[in-house]
């Protein structure tokens, strides 16, 4: 008999969705990650209203993951090392509340313990964390041709110059995690 694996899933929002796609994509026990929106008021928004920044909606990723192969606290760290959580509605050149630093829970125990890592590190940051942690009320997944953009698109000079980098400091830093 086969045995289901139990899954869990959270909401990042950490910039560009092409860049947190990519990064959780490799990490061992994530299960699928699927870019889309969250965080705002429209209803089944487009990409193009999204960027409007008129929405209210973040880019977020979508993580499913075994929490039997990878533990919250590891998604969180590897969330904040590979962002830039001081950074208030942006990334980068990527300016706009859609780009803001989020984490959308799914349930009140993530809560707890993403306000709980935020606070730990807040003690160590001399600026102020500014990633907004909520409960998710929707999301809304992001168009077919965001779907694993990195993955289709890695000659593309933006994967070269803003995901690789990324990818790299992932790699350098968190072996352990990586599939």
């Amino acid at each position: 008999m086969i045995q289901k694996i139990k899954t869990e899933k959270i909401v990042f929002g950490g910039g560009c969705f092409w860049c947190t796609e990519a990064i959780f994509a490799k990490l061992k026990g994530v299960v699928s990650v699927r870019p889309g929106y969250a965080g705002g008021t429209t209803q089944n928004p487009t990409y193009e209203q999204v960027s409007s920044g008129q929405t209210g909606h973040a880019e977020v990723i979508e993580i499913e993951y075994d929490p039997q192969k990878i533990e919250l606290s590891d998604l969180l760290t590897v969330f904040f090392v590979t962002h830039d959580p001081t950074s208030l509605n942006r990334q980068g050149h990527d300016i706009g509340t859609q780009y803001r630093s989020a984490i959308f829970c799914m349930t009140e125990e993530q809560k707890k313990e993403a306000e709980k890592f935020i606070n730990i590190l807040q003690l160590d940051s001399a600026q102020k964390i500014v990633t907004e942690v909520a409960m998710l009320t929707n999301f809304y997944p992001a168009e077919n041709y965001h779907q694993n953009y990195y993955q289709k698109h890695q000659d593309a000079p933006y994967c070269q110059v803003v995901i690789d980098p990324k990818l790299q400091k992932l790699r350098d830093n968190f072996q352990k995690l990586l599939k």
